[in-house]
């Protein structure tokens, strides 16, 4: 895993550098700013972004617009001190993939990198609740043409486009649980976990997991329980 280190704080780069190395993580470059974080990202072709929000000049939100409409599979996790919903909201509008703050431990941050890797966007505890209730919130179209309704809760998933095993998988994963956490709870592992993502995916033609994370926010689960 290569990784590029975006924060105007010198301190803060040198001590994230230390820490992954001692993980085994390479640190392929670091950058102070957006404009130098474009540069790198362009150059280096890094596995995952780490930025920070506020830096002079270029901030994240901005220098994540710029990578992601020139590099669109770049991975970038915001990583901050901000726990504003208008940062949180606008950091996914612009991209980014997850969104860490900096009060996490270092094996947080090291699970959420290898979570990035595996295809699950980290979030630190509590913000995923917040982006399903902004997604249900601004989402106006029913995902589905023909989902029925199940009254002002929400819609109700279409018994034949998922099987109950999908049906606890999604209802998991919009708990903001990453797929390492899904399998334990149904004892598989996460491998086939993100298999049923890509079935339910296909299913429901969704194509990204914000999508996945609108979609669940319009259910009405407690209608919808899969059979034991």
């Amino acid at each position: 895993m290569k990784v590029l280190l975006v924060d105007d704080n010198r301190l803060m780069l040198e001590g994230l550098q230390n820490l992954l190395e001692a993980y085994h993580i390479e640190v392929a470059g670091m950058a102070k700013d957006g404009w130098e974080a474009v540069a790198q990202a362009r150059a280096l072709k890094p596995d995952v972004i780490l930025m920070d929000i506020r830096m002079p000049g270029c901030d994240g939100l901005t220098a994540t617009r710029l990578i992601k409409a020139e590099m669109a599979d770049a991975r970038i996790v915001i990583l901050t001190t901000s726990t504003e919903d208008e940062d949180l909201f606008e950091a996914v509008k612009s991209g980014a993939c997850g969104y860490l703050v900096k009060s996490m431990d270092t094996d947080e941050l090291v699970e959420a990198l290898d979570q990035v890797m595996q295809g699950t966007p980290p979030f630190s505890p509590g913000l995923a609740a917040k982006l399903l209730s902004e997604f249900a919130r601004v989402s106006s179209q029913p995902p589905l043409d023909n989902a029925t309704s199940s009254g002002k809760t929400g819609k109700a998933i279409p018994k034949d486009r998922l099987n109950p095993r999908q049906i606890e998988v999604l209802k998991l994963v919009s708990e903001g649980l990453s797929y390492k956490e899904v399998g334990a709870k149904l004892g598989l592992s996460p491998r086939t976990i993100k298999y049923h993502m890509a079935e339910i995916m296909d299913r429901l033609h969704l194509e990204n997991r914000a999508q996945v994370l609108a979609y669940a926010g319009q259910i009405d689960w407690k209608g919808n329980k899969p059979d034991k």
